[in-house]
């Protein structure tokens, strides 16, 4: 029985895949900061948890030194929209922090543990394929990490360790929730764990989900740049 390791796991997707990996013969090392949340997953018989807060580089290390795994799911992150006549810099680091400089604090303790045939999965989003309306921090956090992600499947190669991006489009989890705008194609929480898990399990360098919706973005990244600002103004003057 693999063990699958996942950050961010007491609420949305990384909740919905810790319930559904520890389902289908997995056992699961289910991480996050909400003690409550995570004793409630721990009553799975496959899921063990461990509490932690992946913006803090030390106190990850300590949380994650002791832990073995074969695949590890950097899923932990947030979502803030930016107002750009109440420019706020520091919201851009709220950001930043889990979405972006957590993974890294991770990566930074996962690395001296990881072996040959380990998978690392890192979980941005598809809003890092086109400019959309307000998401400046979001999706530059988001941009950022696929690049740092596609950057260590190449570093990481000659160990044997396969990386692995994971790319969701709209899923129902309490961040987006909290969206006043139409969101295309969303998906529940567990239909994104079913897809993640398939998608992990495969040897795929980036999974998409939900399929369509991430064939129409990514027909839409490679269109000429002003093609593309015309059609983020159209989806900004509809929202």
């Amino acid at each position: 029985m693999k063990t699958i390791l996942i950050t961010g796991a007491t609420s949305g997707i990384g909740k919905a895949l810790a319930e559904h990996a520890a389902s289908s013969n997995y056992n699961v090392i289910a991480c996050g900061r909400n003690k409550d949340a995570l004793s409630s997953l721990a009553e799975h018989p496959n899921i063990e948890a461990c509490q932690f807060d992946v913006t803090e580089l030390e106190e990850t290390r300590q949380a994650l030194r002791s832990l073995e795994f074969d695949i590890a799911v950097l899923n932990a992150g947030t979502c803030e929209y930016v107002d750009v006549d109440d420019f706020e810099p520091e919201m851009f680091r709220r950001v930043f922090e889990p979405n972006f400089f957590g993974v890294v604090n991770c990566v930074d303790a996962l690395i001296p543990k990881l072996k040959r045939g380990d998978k690392l999965v890192i979980v941005d989003s598809m809003a890092r394929l086109l400019p959309f309306t307000r998401s400046q921090a979001y999706g530059a956090s988001k941009a950022a990490l696929h690049y740092f992600t596609k950057s260590l499947e190449v570093d990481l190669h000659d160990k044997g360790i396969h990386v692995q991006a994971v790319s969701p489009g709209f899923v129902e989890t309490p961040l987006t929730d909290k969206n006043d705008f139409e969101m295309p194609m969303k998906i529940t929480s567990s239909e994104a764990a079913e897809s993640m898990l398939k998608g992990i399990e495969s040897n795929k360098q980036t999974v998409f989900f939900p399929r369509v919706f991430g064939l129409i973005l990514r027909f839409m990244n490679i269109l000429p740049t002003p093609i593309k600002k015309r059609l983020s103004l159209a989806m900004r003057e509809e929202k």
